[in-house]
């Protein structure tokens, strides 16, 4: 009879859980907060009134870019060449192509970080490492239309120097996220 030690795969509790038993907690969180919008209406309609202006401008202010992403998601979904050529792009024998592709589409990506996770999470169920989505979501703070700016500022050797440094730190970043996610369970995505 085997010991427990050498189970080749144990399966964690919070995957077990989140199997077992799907949470609602999203959804009782939307219904509190619209609860909280009409009891507050009540009190202070300014309030209302501005931060549904804010949020009409904020859903206004990402839909381009959410639509592009879902533009990417939906071309990769119609072609499993495509799907499968980024995907090798991104896996464990990716080397240095991968790294590049990781950097290089952080620093060219635009529009909100939250808008890129639905097709990072696509991307990490088809195999792609850890550390180049880490890599890719560090390398997003080089902002290209703001580099003139910022050479305006702080000087052409100043900005060279901090863009060559954060597109080295991220792909540092990646690996230490990693190394992280496989040497300390629990600390990965629970799935």
């Amino acid at each position: 009879m085997p010991s427990e030690k050498s189970s080749p795969q144990k399966s964690s509790p919070v995957v077990q859980n989140k199997t077992a038993k799907k949470s609602h907690g999203g959804w009782w969180f939307l219904f509190i907060v619209i609860a909280l919008y009409f009891l507050i209406g009540f009190f202070n309609t300014d309030f209302i009134s501005a931060s549904l202006k804010h949020f009409h401008a904020l859903v206004i202010s990402i839909t381009p870019i959410l639509a592009l992403v879902f533009i990417i998601i939906w071309l990769l979904n119609l072609s499993q060449g495509m799907q499968d050529k980024l995907a090798q792009l991104a896996d464990k024998n990716s080397g240095i192509k991968g790294w590049l592709v990781a950097v290089l589409g952080g620093i060219l990506s635009h529009g909100p970080v939250y808008a890129w996770y639905p097709l990072l999470q696509k991307l990490e169920n088809q195999g792609a490492r850890p550390a180049l989505i880490a890599s890719f979501l560090y390398a997003r703070s080089i902002k290209i239309p703001y580099l003139p700016l910022m050479v305006h500022y702080f000087g052409m050797s100043y900005t060279v120097l901090v863009t060559i440094y954060i597109a080295i730190f991220s792909v540092l970043h990646g690996w230490l996220v990693e190394k992280i996610i496989h040497n300390y369970p629990g600390t990965g995505r629970p799935d």
